[in-house]
């Protein structure tokens, strides 16, 4: 029975993806994380046939490294992927996503590991509208170029610390034969996302933000106006994506780097906003609560001085797709559906 190490297990797309592997019933999992209350709620039963173990990579580097030594395959989930606090804190995000990564990506040199590494469709920066004219402009893992704004635009430490830990796995793919898949996950979306800021303090993602105004019958803030465009996919496909990189078979994804993202899925944030609200009176909204309303907030005002944003993200799929034979099936008004009816029932019951 094959031995996978996933690290940061207890986040939102590890929590779904030790479930997931569980289901399958053919491996042996040790899931690390400094808390398990996600990995808990997404294994439900099935927790037990997976060994948890309460670990901080940052302070306990040689407990990490005979993890790594135990297992055969490592799936490294470790990051910090929250705008509010690139803005607020660069340099604890350069130091968990690119220094203390760096560790287990030499551990997984020196001790001829596989690495599943997760990185982020963040490397690719700012598309700029002037190359996004054609529809069919798709950023590709092989040949788009990967553009960041000026250093005072500090958000771009935590893209830029993903960027060059990906060059550097790279590097070691070369010299010193390191197995390796890279995936860059375009804007994931489903239960467990996040805590609502009601409920936990911080700045978590734009879906987030939304349900939370919803719930609470706070106002829907637009961040410079919600011109930007995603792509969103929900983490069920992602999570099929995942185990199928996995499980490798044919050694295909050996040293690939892959995106995962739904393209018919783009919307604008605005529109997502819309969506959102409309979704919620049709399905959730009780006779006695009312909406709030939407309101344009400039990036500095609501995130930080620091802040910029890239215009659109459109993911080439078809390396994965060719290599590993998956296609997403959730389209966005199911998987907004879906994703807001957990957090309805779950604030209701409370």
């Amino acid at each position: 029975m094959q031995k996978i190490l996933v690290l940061g297990a207890s986040g939102f797309i590890g929590s779904h993806l030790v479930a997931g592997l569980l289901d399958k019933g053919e491996y042996k999992i040790t899931a690390v994380d400094i808390v398990d209350d996600k990995l808990k709620e997404a294994t439900n039963n099935h927790f037990k046939d997976a060994h948890y173990v309460k670990l901080d990579i940052q302070k306990e580097k040689k407990k990490l490294s005979g993890f790594i030594e135990k297992n055969d395959v490592i799936v490294n989930l470790v990051a910090i992927a929250n705008p509010g606090i690139y803005i607020k804190d660069p340099l604890m995000t350069f130091r968990l996503d690119f220094v203390d990564n760096l560790f287990i990506i030499e551990e997984c040199a020196r001790l001829k590991k596989r690495i599943v590494h997760f990185s982020s469709s963040e490397v690719y920066g700012k598309s700029g509208s002037v190359y996004m004219e054609d529809k069919k402009f798709l950023f590709n893992e092989e040949k788009s170029n990967l553009i960041l704004g000026p250093i005072e635009k500090h958000r771009w430490i935590y893209s830029c610390s993903k960027q060059l830990l990906e060059r550097v796995i790279h590097a070691y793919g070369l010299q010193q034969g390191l197995n390796y898949t890279i995936v860059r996950p375009f804007n994931y979306i489903g239960p467990m996302i996040d805590f609502l800021p009601s409920e936990e303090e911080g700045i978590p993602r734009v879906f987030s933000f939304f349900m939370d105004a919803l719930l609470y019958g706070k106002k829907m803030y637009l961040v410079d106006g919600g011109k930007a465009r995603r792509c969103y996919t929900y983490i069920k496909d992602a999570t099929d994506a995942h185990i199928r990189i996995i499980e490798n078979k044919g050694n295909v994804c050996d040293k690939e780097i892959f995106n995962i993202g739904t393209v018919k899925n783009e919307i604008t944030i605005k529109d997502f906003a819309v969506l959102m609200q409309r979704t919620y009176v049709k399905h959730f909204m009780r006779p006695d609560e009312k909406l709030a309303g939407m309101e344009s907030i400039s990036g500095e005002e609501f995130y930080g001085k620091g802040y910029e944003d890239s215009d659109r993200r459109l993911p080439d799929v078809r390396k994965l797709r060719r290599l590993t034979g998956w296609k997403a099936e959730y389209d966005l008004p199911k998987m907004v559906y879906e994703s807001m009816k957990y957090y309805v029932e779950r604030q209701r019951s409370m």
